[in-house]
């Protein structure tokens, strides 16, 4: 651990914090109760997991922050990802201000989800230590097939769906998740560019491929 990385860290988390924060209760209020929700299962458990990367793997910390992608069509699926998100959260906001929001038991049963979701996510970076957040090929990177890996190829990626659509029920916003729904042809088009990426350049892909069919959901996709 260094003090650059403790202080890249801490840096983009807060700015994290003020960005979301900004999306939610500027275009809502204060009171957005179930923004504060949000807020919470998200981002205390992402400080948390950021102290036990810093702890016990921080190189893989170090290569999820500093992370560029270098794939052309992956820069479009990071932009079409952001627009989502900003529209996902103002809306949401919008829809408390103006009485637009989902009953309560929606938010408590999704934030219950999103924590689950979360908990399926940490272990995939358990499993994974080559999970970064660019589309490449690192070096000595070997193929992960056994665990979550063992039934389909993309584990992240079925989390973060989960952890995306949860989002805006969280928030009690319909038109958020309607919104959140235009992640899943963003995440198939990251996806069969990355497979190509991989198929290319890792050996033993192809044939992990064919071992296991899935990419996300068995039996599913």
């Amino acid at each position: 651990m260094t003090g650059k990385l403790f202080a890249t860290a801490i840096l983009k988390y807060c700015a994290g914090v003020v960005i979301i924060g900004l999306l939610l209760f500027l275009p809502g209020t204060f009171g957005f109760w179930q923004g504060w929700l949000l807020m919470g299962i998200l981002f205390i458990p992402m400080f948390a997991a950021g102290i036990v990367m810093m702890v016990k793997n921080p190189a893989l910390l170090e290569k999820r922050l500093n992370a560029r992608e270098q794939e052309n069509e992956q820069k479009q699926v990071l932009l079409l990802s952001a627009v989502m998100f900003i529209a996902a959260f103002i809306a949401a906001g919008l829809g408390y201000r103006f009485g637009f929001i989902l009953p309560t038991p929606v938010s408590i049963i999704a934030a219950v989800l999103f924590l689950g979701f979360y908990a399926l996510y940490a272990e995939v970076l358990r499993e994974n230590t080559y999970l970064s957040r660019t589309v490449e090929v690192q070096e000595n990177q070997k193929v992960i097939d056994t665990g979550l890996y063992g039934i389909v190829r993309h584990p992240m990626y079925m989390a973060t769906v989960g952890l995306f659509l949860m989002m805006p029920l969280v928030l009690g916003s319909g038109i958020g998740f309607l919104i959140m729904l235009v992640y899943i042809p963003i995440l198939a088009k990251r996806i069969r560019n990355e497979e190509q990426v991989l198929m290319e350049g890792l050996p033993g892909y192809r044939e992990y491929m064919r071992k296991v069919r899935y990419r996300m959901i068995p039996f599913v996709y």
